[in-house]
């Protein structure tokens, strides 16, 4: 790899895990979708399921998705 996530194939959708709240727009319209992309080592897909946001993806090491999680529960005052 030449550390560009983005040239990398990523799962298909159907392939990730979902963590889903609120469906205001229909089942499985307000979630988040994560995947690892099985050609890179700890490196994964987060995708949106909502409309607007088809077809767009973030994609992130395993060092930085650690990284803004342990941020987020932070941050956000949450326990485990």
């Amino acid at each position: 790899m030449n550390g560009n996530l983005y040239a990398l194939s990523a799962p298909a959708a159907d392939a990730s895990s979902d963590f889903c709240g609120g469906n205001a727009g229909g089942p499985h319209e307000t979630c988040v979708s994560l995947a690892a992309i099985p050609s890179s080592e700890a490196s994964f897909v987060i995708r949106d399921s909502k409309p607007e946001g088809a077809g767009k993806e973030l994609r992130f090491t395993g060092s930085e998705l650690d990284d803004f999680a342990a941020g987020w529960v932070r941050t956000r005052g949450l326990t485990l």
